[in-house]
Formats: structure tokens, C-alpha cells, sequence
């Protein structure tokens, strides 16, 4: 089987966390000739599996999307390819081959996500959400089957698309990949973790953007710090709140300064962009993990907070007490008082701290990439096995 897989979006975050983890499984499998497009620089990366042909592409979102709806047609008919696997949230509108569909962005479905560009006056990102939703939407029902990566967002596709060719597929997680490597922390990052000990450190492992909802986490630090009773607090964050430190068209500017007149600076520890493969380290020096998002289809974070005993607070969503079960404590997705409650209550209970770690290191071995690749490849199968069964039937001469 020929299998073209189009992720030409996955620049940043989740996607490459994704391609990062799935190319090696699908080098393995016998049979299976894949040719995967990406963009410039990332095939260097995956060097080492030569049995998969890279095409490298430099696209703006407007022309990936020319790309893949005029010319990709063509190069899956030329190439012979049997199933197109697409990433990015977009489909193959009338694809030559039978595609399945990566929806991974749960932003086009979330009321609180546009009524935050509203309320912070991004009146352009709005109707681009909008028309990127629609486009979305309309996706779903042009691939054979949706992919989801998590039951909740699986759920979620199902109400806003109306259609039953949604199913959910967990991501998976590798532990003992995901630890291997000894390489120390950046020194830069090394220092300020020095600096902050002593303080219950919270960890929040994510650039910034909108609906992983940074503000009311920074809106809680001042609770947090009043309560503590002469333990201070320090939130860890891999990004910097900063104009054009971050992917995407996001402004982090409203948050520092939120955290100015808060008078909370010094309760940031700004650590900038980690390198994945020493993230687990970071993890180990952190006391809980939080996240206060709105809106998400898997969360990556929390499942490697999980496997390296980190107890997490996280907002009350679907998503997350799918991820986690009783590995979490949760509050109210806008309520810093709640998170506050939450936070304080993990500083104070070793006990419950110890508890969470050990059902979040049991949780978060029921997440594997091999599991979903295969479960991915069945579903391929399954299609191309379909499509040749059709063919057959075709070409069989008509009986008169």
C-alpha cells in the first residue's frame, strides 16, 4: 500500500509532536511505501528513516491550502498513492484516493475562543477563525473518516458536523523514548530553575496563546502567594510573554501586562522554549502541573506531567478528565479563586500529591503510539481494501 501523508501543517506544537512520534512507526511497518510532505527543515530530523521519501515545502497557510486543493491531485494520482492521510484539520476536497482526515483544533468549534477575540478586539483573527472553521467543518465531511484524539473532541466533531464518520483514535505516548535522553537543561534554564527553589513551582509547558488561557492562572498568583503562609510561588512557563517570541499570530502582551498590574512578575519564571527531548527533566523539578485551558482536543503536557509524576490541576473540561481520570484535581475554566482553592490544597497535602502521581504514572500507561498506529493503519487498510474491492467490481464484464 502507497500512503501519502500530508503534514505540511505541523510547524509547531502538537503537529510536530505527532509526525515526531508516528513516521518512525509507520517506517516499520512491511508493505507500506509512504511519502510524507512537511515543511523546509524538518527532514534533516528524520534522517534516519530512510525508507520513507520526504517531499519538503515552503508554503503560507493561503498556499498550503492552494497546494493541497489544485496540485496535490495530481501527485497522488501520478505517484499511484492508495490513501491520503491528511493533517492540519483540512481535507482533500473530491480526493482521487481515500482519505482520512487528522482533526486535532478545537478552536473552530469553541464559543469561548471567539468570544475571547472579542473581547480582546482581534476582530480580523475572528472572521479568519470563522472561515478557517467553516473550511474545517465542511473537511469532515470530504474525507471517508475523521480521526479525533480524544472521545470528548470525537464528540464534539459529531455535534457540530452532524456526521457519523468521526472516530477517536488517542494519541499515544512512549515513556522510555520520552526520558532517554540525558543531555542537561539548557544552562540559561538551569539558572533560573536554581533561582526558584524553595518556591512551590508550578509548570505550564505551552507557547503562548489564547485558549490555553494564561491569564487566569496569572490572575490566581496573587491568591495563591497570600495564602501559602510564607511559602512562595513560582509559575514555570516555556515561552516568554513577549511580542514575536511565539508561533503563531498570538499577542502575549495583555498577559505581561496583566501580570504588571497584578504585581506578580516576580512570580514568572519565563524559562523560553525548551528542547523536547530534555522536557522530561523539567518536569522532574516541578512540584505540580497546571493548565487553566478553555478549550482542547488531547493535551500532550498533561500525559508527560503524568509519566513523570507530576499531580496536575486542570480546568473542569471533558478533554481533561478523559486524559487524566483521578490523576487531577480540577476548577472552573475561568475562575482563578478555584484554581487558587486547587493549587493551595496540592501545596498542602503530600499525601494527596503522592496519590495523584501514582494513579497519573498508571494513566498515562494506557497511551501508546504503537496502539495508535495501529489502530490508524487498520483504519487505512480497511479503506484501501474497500476502494480495490470497488475496482474489482468495475471491471468485471457485464453480463447480458
Amino acid at each position: 500500500m502507497r500512503l501519502f501523508f500530508n503534514s505540511l501543517a505541523a510547524s509547531a506544537g502538537g503537529g510536530l509532536t505527532y509526525i515526531r512520534n508516528v513516521l518512525p512507526h509507520l517506517a516499520l511497518e512491511p508493505g507500506l511505501e509512504v511519502t510524507v510532505a512537511l515543511p523546509p527543515g524538518l527532514k534533516e530530523e528524520f534522517r534516519r528513516l530512510s525508507n520513507i521519501e520526504f517531499l519538503e515545502l515552503a508554503t503560507t497557510p493561503t498556499g498550503r491550502f492552494r497546494y493541497e486543493q489544485s496540485s496535490l491531485p495530481e501527485v497522488l494520482r501520478r505517484g499511484r498513492f492508495d490513501v491520503l492521510l491528511s493533517a492540519g484539520n483540512f481535507a482533500l476536497r473530491r480526493s482521487p484516493v481515500p482519505q482520512i482526515l487528522l482533526s486535532r483544533n478545537s478552536i473552530y468549534t469553541s464559543g469561548d475562543f471567539y468570544r475571547d477575540l472579542i473581547a480582546r478586539r482581534e476582530y480580523r483573527a475572528w472572521w479568519d477563525t470563522r472561515l478557517r472553521g467553516l473550511m474545517a467543518k465542511r473537511s469532515v465531511g470530504w474525507a471517508d473518516i475523521t480521526v479525533a484524539p480524544s472521545e470528548a473532541f470525537a464528540a464534539e466533531l459529531r455535534r457540530w458536523t452532524g456526521a457519523r464518520n468521526v472516530v477517536a483514535i488517542h494519541h499515544g505516548f512512549d515513556p522510555e523514548t520520552f526520558s532517554r535522553d540525558t543531555t542537561p537543561l539548557p544552562a540559561e534554564v538551569e539558572e533560573k530553575l536554581c533561582a526558584a527553589g524553595g518556591s512551590f513551582r508550578l509548570l505550564l509547558v505551552s507557547h503562548y496563546n489564547y485558549y490555553r488561557n494564561f491569564e487566569t492562572i496569572i490572575r490566581a498568583l496573587p491568591l495563591i502567594r497570600d495564602r501559602l503562609a510564607g511559602r512562595t510561588v513560582r509559575l514555570l512557563l516555556t515561552c516568554r510573554l513577549a511580542a514575536g517570541e511565539n508561533p503563531g499570530a498570538y499577542r502575549a502582551e495583555g498577559a505581561a501586562n496583566l501580570a504588571r498590574e497584578l504585581g506578580v512578575q516576580d512570580l514568572l519564571v519565563e524559562l523560553g522554549p525548551v528542547p523536547y527531548r530534555v522536557l522530561h527533566h523539567l518536569y522532574r523539578r516541578a512540584d505540580a502541573y497546571v493548565t487553566a485551558a478553555y478549550t482542547e482536543t488531547f493535551a500532550h503536557p498533561l500525559v508527560e506531567a503524568m509519566s513523570c509524576g507530576l499531580p496536575v490541576a486542570a480546568s473542569d473540561l471533558p478533554v481533561h478528565r478523559e486524559i487524566c481520570g483521578d490523576a487531577a484535581v480540577y476548577f472552573s475554566k475561568f475562575s482563578p479563586q478555584e484554581l487558587t482553592d486547587q493549587v493551595v490544597l496540592l501545596a498542602s497535602s503530600p499525601d494527596l500529591c503522592a496519590s495523584l502521581s501514582r494513579n497519573g504514572m498508571k494513566q498515562g500507561q494506557g497511551f501508546s503510539w504503537d496502539a495508535h498506529c495501529k489502530e490508524l493503519l487498520s483504519l487505512m487498510y480497511k479503506l484501501h481494501a474497500a476502494r480495490m474491492l470497488r475496482e474489482r467490481k468495475t471491471s468485471l464484464p457485464k453480463v447480458r
